[in-house]
């Protein structure tokens, strides 16, 4: 049996270095601005701004997990954690992605409420507030943008703020028109389609983080394929057992009982299954057993 472990790990901690402090950078600004909006809200009675505040809210969760997911999530494994604490991470995005489904909920049954009983809303504060909200959700997201590819967290922090942006541009476009015209029914509509339009990547991100709490195969592979691979080098009689699962976004893991051809070398045969899915797969973390052709383990002992 074999382990073919995954290399850069330093380049890792650099990468997590890299994005913790985009995660404090952006927590930072987005902290300051939810306080703001939230009694911006208030004041100039913006159902608007009050769901674009609770999109920021949950900004503020999402970063704050995130961040405290990469600072435990580095830690090293240990007698109980065998795989160390990265799958942490993946709990810290399931979160954000149910919390973002309660608030686009709570914004719909408030919106119903404003069209059956429409509130005379203050165009010109809800105006600024927006635009100072649409700065820092720019500035946001250009600090996240590079880490968005290598981290559940950040690529879950990242569509929050991406989300808020959209919203804050709604929110500017939403007082213009009250401003110009007095719609007031504008204000509850551009707050539903703040909710709507994150509905659908919120899922896209609950659909990936469960794929991984449910140990499936990564996003991009098929277990067909590799299975194939595997059969096609010379001395391989077949393949069994295969299972291919990630712990985190960027920790794919394999395992796989290999049966060999009569007079093949196993530790050659293991070599080269090993090379290959690293090779074509990028799989530098997998566990190889070869058994001679015939032979099965079940993990109560082998099987002629």
């Amino acid at each position: 049996m074999s382990h073919a472990h995954e290399p850069g790990s330093h380049a890792h901690d650099h990468t997590a270095g890299a994005n913790a402090r985009a995660l404090a950078w952006a927590l930072g600004l987005t902290s300051i601005f939810l306080v703001a909006e939230v009694v911006a809200g208030f004041v100039f009675n913006s159902l608007a701004l009050l769901s674009d505040a609770a999109h920021m809210m949950t900004d503020v969760a999402a970063l704050a997990i995130a961040l405290l997911a990469i600072k435990i999530g580095g830690r090293p494994a240990d007698e109980r954690r065998t795989f160390g604490y990265k799958r942490l991470e993946v709990l810290a995005a399931a979160f954000n992605a149910i919390l973002l489904f309660a608030v686009a909920i709570y914004v719909l049954v408030e919106a119903i409420g404003r069209f059956q009983y429409p509130e005379t809303t203050e165009s010109t504060g809800m105006l600024v507030v927006a635009v100072v909200g649409l700065a820092v959700n720019l500035v946001s997201m250009r600090l996240l943008a590079s880490g968005r590819d290598e981290s559940f967290n950040v690529k879950g922090a990242y569509l929050e703020v991406w989300a808020d942006m959209l919203g804050s541009l709604g929110v500017v476009a939403g007082a213009l028109t009250i401003r110009f015209t007095g719609w007031t029914w504008v204000d509850p509509v551009v707050a539903v389609a703040i909710g709507l339009w994150v509905l659908p990547r919120t899922w896209i991100l609950l659909r990936d983080t469960t794929n991984v709490l449910l140990e499936g195969v990564p996003a991009g592979l098929a277990l067909g394929e590799i299975r194939a691979a595997v059969a096609s080098i010379p001395g391989v009689a077949g393949v069994h057992d295969l299972h291919v699962w990630s712990t985190s976004s960027d920790d794919v893991s394999l395992t796989a009982h290999v049966e060999m051809e009569e007079r093949a070398d196993p530790l050659a045969l293991r070599r080269d299954v090993e090379e290959m899915l690293e090779k074509r797969f990028s799989n530098a973390h997998s566990t190889i057993q070869v058994e001679a052709k015939g032979e099965r383990h079940d993990g109560h002992g082998f099987h002629p």
